[in-house]
């Protein structure tokens, strides 16, 4: 199926048949082309090859079979004129910005980040002599503020990674366009299915595919999709630096796309009934969910996301008088994960398996308490990534946990 074919297909049918060019022994499965380059019947092919005079593969580090399948797959989805893949969702996340910033530009971001990316934007680029503004990601005022005068950049999650604040994409892809900037939204919470930044306004999208695109625990990977012109900026940066992605795990993630639909909708309905659970659980203080009216941002979610996502976050109810970021906190969370039977701890989400992760001390560790408390974190904020199993034995699972704290 070619990319012109996409327009008119559903998502559930391009998870499927997006981007398969049979060989010529027509298989029924994609073919895995392991192979590090590729021959020439004439030393004057290679010439035209490296010269851009013919399009063909050269090098599996440039581009492979497999690989594009992959990326066409995963763009028909996101319906996105261009993708590229890359070794990580870091990857992703790096290469997205790198390509376009330069020493002197200004990058504005949202506070509420993955605490990798907050490390990437202040010990790399910040040095480099990029600046960084950071914003409140779900006030509007901020964004406004930020980008009343020009920047190349834009980035933000939404929602974000853990307490799933909810940015209003159309408003600041605006903002952007007014600022002269590039717009890039992390999707990862939302998945390709949940939510459309580029519809919305966005100039670019990147996945960690390690999450809900894989979903299995097997492989990492990423995506950047956008725009051709700019997602071949992304291309020619990775094509030189070297992080793309294996043949093997781009057929791992085309065939782990088949299945996104079945996985996600059921997780997030999952996830949907727990959340509404959870929130009115005497042991939990709070549980944000963007699809729960009692979520903040509950109607811009709506306006914004066909899917709630797979993640909830909750806050352990803790006595009256605890400092929420003391280790009374801390030690109340763990009592809970440490009582999950069926829910793994893991710094992972978007997995089969449910997953339960304090970031705190885990993924959002390194930002420090002060920023942690800034986007609404404590510690005894857990995450939960809502799996496949029957939603009655994980019900049971968090109700034991939350009887032992």
């Amino acid at each position: 199926m070619t990319p012109a074919d996409a327009p008119q297909l559903r998502p559930d049918t391009l998870a499927v048949h997006a981007g398969h060019t049979r060989s010529p022994f027509d298989e029924m499965s994609e073919p895995i082309y392991m192979t590090q380059g590729y021959v020439y019947p004439t030393a004057r092919e290679a010439e035209a090859a490296f010269a851009g005079e013919i399009d063909r593969y050269q090098y599996s580090r440039y581009a492979n079979p497999t690989v594009t399948m992959f990326e066409q797959r995963l763009a028909a989805i996101e319906g996105a004129e261009d993708c590229f893949a890359t070794a990580t969702g870091m990857a992703a996340v790096f290469v997205s910005l790198a390509a376009i910033l330069r020493q002197g530009d200004r990058l504005v971001a949202s506070r509420a980040l993955f605490g990798t990316s907050i490390t990437t934007f202040d010990e790399y680029f910040a040095n480099w002599g990029i600046r960084v503004d950071y914003v409140d990601g779900h006030v509007n005022d901020d964004w406004e503020r930020a980008l009343a005068e020009p920047a190349t950049a834009v980035f933000c999650e939404s929602p974000t990674n853990p307490m799933q604040d909810v940015v209003d994409i159309p408003f600041v892809a605006g903002l952007a366009r007014g600022a002269g900037a590039l717009f890039i939204v992390d999707n990862v919470f939302a998945t390709p299915l949940g939510q459309k930044p580029l519809a919305l306004g966005a100039d670019a999208v990147v996945y960690s595919a390690t999450k809900h695109i894989d979903g299995q625990g097997r492989v990492l990977g990423g995506a950047v999709l956008g725009g051709r012109e700019y997602v071949d900026k992304v291309r020619q940066m990775v094509r030189t630096m070297g992080a793309t992605m294996s043949p093997f795990t781009a057929w791992v993630l085309g065939k782990s796309l088949e299945t996104l639909g079945v996985r996600v909708k059921a997780q997030a309905a999952a996830a949907l009934d727990l959340a509404t659970w959870l929130d009115a659980h005497p042991k939990v203080a709070v549980a944000r969910y963007p699809l729960l009216p009692s979520h903040p941002h509950h109607e811009r979610a709506k306006a914004q996301m066909t899917l709630g996502g797979t993640l909830v976050t909750i806050d352990i109810a803790l006595p009256d008088g605890t400092d929420p970021h003391g280790p009374e906190a801390k030690a109340a969370a763990f009592r809970f994960l440490d009582a999950l039977q069926v829910v793994a701890i893991s710094n992972n989400l978007g997995d089969a398996k449910s997953i339960a992760t304090h970031p705190a001390t885990t993924t959002h560790r390194k930002i420090g308490p002060e920023r942690r408390a800034r986007v609404g974190m404590s510690d005894a904020t857990v995450r939960l990534s809502i799996g496949l199993e029957d939603v009655e034995d994980l019900r049971e699972d968090l109700a034991r946990a939350l009887d032992a704290i």
